[in-house]
């Protein structure tokens, strides 16, 4: 090789690498956002975990609370069942000991 094609080939090199210099300036401040995005990305996920874990907690407490009420009704029921029952066993024993007393069996 003669010393000009040395010095072309030398001038080229040292175009592209001032061209990759300079192309990798460029994509410095595109990488620091890519790591500030996914430090972002991190934090908001341990944030999902936390809500997600939340709302667990408070379906937990919503299906308690959904139940009471058909446990209010149920109990409601039962008391108005015994009530009733009550009622017509000391009217029948009533009537009866009233029958029995005034000797009419």
């Amino acid at each position: 090789m003669i010393e000009t094609e040395f010095i072309e080939r030398l001038t080229k090199v040292e175009e592209r690498s001032k061209s990759n210099t300079h192309q990798i300036d460029d994509l410095k401040p595109v990488i620091n956002e890519i790591h500030t995005m996914s430090k972002t990305m991190v934090e908001l996920i341990g944030e999902v975990k936390y809500t997600n874990e939340n709302v667990s907690e408070l379906k937990d407490k919503v299906e308690i609370l959904e139940k009471e009420p058909a446990k209010q009704w149920s109990n409601t029921k039962k008391t108005f069942f015994t009530s009733i029952t009550s009622s017509i066993g000391t009217a029948v024993a009533a009537g009866i000991l009233y029958l029995l007393s005034r000797g009419g069996f």
